[in-house]
């Protein structure tokens, strides 16, 4: 009778999670293992009536992706991207978080809230598409406001300097919402006596903030920055659907780079490209959380 209760309360916890077991297995592990033994062969779409057919050709897929010159500027475009379009979401979430917590918070808070926030849960395809009507260099409002005032608008979407940051500036808009329901919530939760202890030793507001506020935000900031640079590192659907990836590859993502290559045809390539982007998103979060925890 001793050992039958904790065996049965095993195997009722083991029932609850079974359903995460299940769809974690089939949609992300089982993806995951698939695509790790694609990218040791040559497979491709011809070959899928008879995967067992393929050969193996070891790591020349991975050797193949330091000469290929279109992913290597995917690359780079996906590390400018995370670089500044993570600061900026977090700048603006943090700053659009103090605000609500204090002076804007005497105003209807709940419709700030949901301002900044319905951009997020809105679809990013939908957004994307009214971006580029926005945008487009001869019927679109920004120009059009421009030319109104005498200046004449750039092709926002066509330019190879422009292109990308109009897509890191689009992607912060959208995502600084949820960085700031979260910092909201962690501000709500700092005791007001810290604050008032401080305030008696003679500290402004800056020191407040700079000594209270963000020592307390700490584990708030890193679950912002660890989420957004998963999900930042992975930004596909944006140049996708705004300029499909161009113009000459100034918008082409890590990500929309493997999924033209499956679209082609290339699945051992495209596997080999997706295993380094996942060893790559999951050493960044490692090393955040470690530098995190260590301060």
């Amino acid at each position: 009778m001793g050992t039958r209760a904790p065996l049965r309360r095993t195997g009722i916890a083991w029932l609850f999670v079974a359903p995460f077991v299940v769809v974690f297995a089939v949609f992300w592990a089982g993806p995951l293992l698939v695509g790790l033994g694609m990218s040791f062969t040559d497979m491709r779409s011809t070959d899928v009536r008879d995967p067992l057919g393929v050969d193996l050709v070891g790591v020349r897929n991975y050797l193949r992706l330091f000469d290929d010159e279109l992913m290597r500027k995917a690359a780079v475009n996906t590390l400018v991207f995370v670089v500044t379009a993570l600061p900026l979401t977090l700048g603006l979430g943090l700053a659009a978080a103090v605000a609500l917590n204090s002076g804007i918070a005497r105003l209807p808070a709940v419709f700030f809230r949901l301002g900044y926030y319905l951009p997020y849960i809105t679809s990013i395809i939908g957004i994307a598409v009214a971006w580029r009507f926005l945008l487009d260099p001869d019927a679109g409002p920004v120009n059009q406001l421009l030319a109104a005032v005498g200046v004449d608008g750039p092709s926002w979407l066509a330019d190879e300097t422009l292109a990308l940051p109009v897509i890191i500036v689009m992607t912060a808009w959208r995502s600084f919402g949820f960085d700031m329901v979260i910092l909201l919530a962690a501000l709500q939760g700092i005791p007001k006596e810290l604050y008032e202890a401080a305030e008696v030793d003679g500290a402004g507001r800056w020191e407040r903030f700079r000594w209270v506020t963000v020592p307390m935000l700490r584990p708030a900031l890193l679950f912002c920055t660890v989420y957004s640079s998963i999900g930042f590192t992975q930004f596909m659907e944006e140049p996708l659907v705004m300029t499909r990836g161009g113009p000459a590859g100034a918008t082409t993502s890590a990500s929309l780079a493997i999924y033209n290559q499956f679209g082609s045809g290339n699945f051992g390539y495209a596997g080999a490209a997706a295993t380094v982007l996942f060893t790559v998103i999951a050493a960044l979060a490692f090393l955040q959380f470690r530098l995190g925890r260590s301060r």
